[in-house]
Parts: C-alpha cells; sequence; structure tokens
C-alpha cells in the first residue's frame, strides 16, 4: 500500500497535470478562433462548459498546492472541490448526451472546433478529477447538505444566460432556449432534470468518499 505522502504527491500531480490540460484547451480554442476570426468573447465565455472549467483550472492549482505540501484541505476547498467535479461530470455526460455532434453556429462558416482541446473538457477532465477524488476523498469529511452547493454557480449562470438570451438572442445550448419548439415548459424540464442531476451525482461523489475512508479503515 503506497505511503500517505506517495498518495498526495500523486494527487498532486494528477491536479497539476489536470489543470495545465484544461488551461491549454482554453487557450489553444480561443488562439484557434481568433486565428479565424470567429472569437467572439461574450459568448465563448458564457458557455456553462469554460466558465466550470476556469473554475476548475483555479480550484485544481490550488488543491494541487495543499496536497503537494502535505496541507490539510479546509472545508470550503473540499466544498469547491465537490463543486467543480461535479460539473465536469455533468458537463461531460450533458454533452455526450445532448450536444455532441450537433452543427456549429451559423456565425462560425466553415469553421471547425479543434479535436484535443475540445475532448480534455468534455471527456478526460472529467475521468482524471474522478480519479483524483478517489485518491483523496479519504481526506474529506464532508456532510450530505455540502451536496446543495452545487447548485449555486448553476442557478446564477442559468439566471444570467436566459436574460442575456432574450437580450441578445443568443443561446449557449438549445435545451435553455425558450424559443425552442417545445417552449417554455420544454425548457424548464430540461433545468430541473439537469438540477436533479446535479444534485444526484454530488450525492453520488459524497457516497464515494464515505466508502473510500471505511476502505482505507479496514
Amino acid at each position: 500500500m503506497s505511503s500517505p505522502v506517495t498518495t498526495l504527491r500523486t494527487s498532486a500531480i494528477i491536479r497539476f497535470a489536470t489543470a495545465f490540460a484544461m488551461l491549454g484547451s482554453v487557450i489553444w480554442q480561443i488562439s484557434s478562433r481568433v486565428a479565424n476570426n470567429v472569437f467572439r468573447p461574450w459568448e465563448y465565455f458564457s458557455y456553462f462548459t469554460i466558465q466550470t472549467s476556469l473554475i476548475a483550472i483555479v480550484t485544481l492549482s490550488v488543491a494541487g498546492w495543499f496536497a503537494w505540501n502535505g496541507r490539510t484541505e479546509t472545508r470550503v476547498l473540499n466544498i469547491v472541490r465537490l463543486c467543480t467535479v461535479t460539473f465536469t461530470v455533468v458537463v461531460t455526460l450533458v454533452y455526450n448526451l445532448l450536444l455532441r455532434g450537433l452543427p456549429d453556429a451559423a456565425a462560425d462558416g466553415d469553421y471547425v472546433w479543434p479535436v484535443l482541446p475540445n475532448e480534455i473538457l468534455h471527456v478526460w477532465a472529467a475521468i482524471f478529477m474522478l480519479i483524483d477524488w478517489i485518491l483523496s476523498s479519504r481526506r474529506i469529511n464532508l456532510r450530505v447538505r455540502a451536496i446543495f452547493w452545487v447548485l449555486v454557480f448553476p442557478l446564477v449562470w442559468l439566471v444570467y444566460s436566459i436574460i442575456r438570451g432574450l437580450i441578445v438572442d443568443w443561446w449557449p445550448y438549445w435545451f435553455i432556449n425558450p424559443n425552442e419548439p417545445a417552449g417554455i415548459p420544454g425548457m424548464l424540464s430540461y433545468i430541473v432534470g439537469i438540477m436533479l442531476f446535479l444534485l444526484t451525482v454530488a450525492i453520488g461523489l459524497v457516497g464515494l468518499q464515505r466508502i473510500t475512508v471505511r476502505a482505507f479503515r479496514n
């Protein structure tokens, strides 16, 4: 069995590497769009994937520093990590179930998003953040009610996205657009479903943490 120091260093390396890959992916996407004259900052930075990826980059960097230096994570950092892992997993599942393969925006013309950064943000980041969660969850002691923190940022993002969409008629994702054929009832159904999905994933992560704690005690 690996020593606590080795496990911490492994977690730190995973966190730093994942943060670097996500940051590189964002920079790659921005550079590609700028080079092809299709970079629209207010649209790009309005995507939930991009906003939560930026949050994850900061969180992973801070958590990586804690792990590398053997410091005990604060409760706030534990909760933020729970939120970022939840966001990344949900982004991955929603993208691959609802959004993968959809045509690009008409305003982009013939432009095609670079594949590798897209896959990192929508697939690989979630895998490595889950691995890190499993490795480090025995050092976390969150109560079940902490799961409700995962709703705060998505709800703020939804309010922003809907208000902005109604003003400029641009929507980052079709399922929050009330002008789609399903209308407002359809939009609300997707929103409620995704909120419940966020809570379900968060419950699963807290449950996984408790299982890991018990496993390392035995």
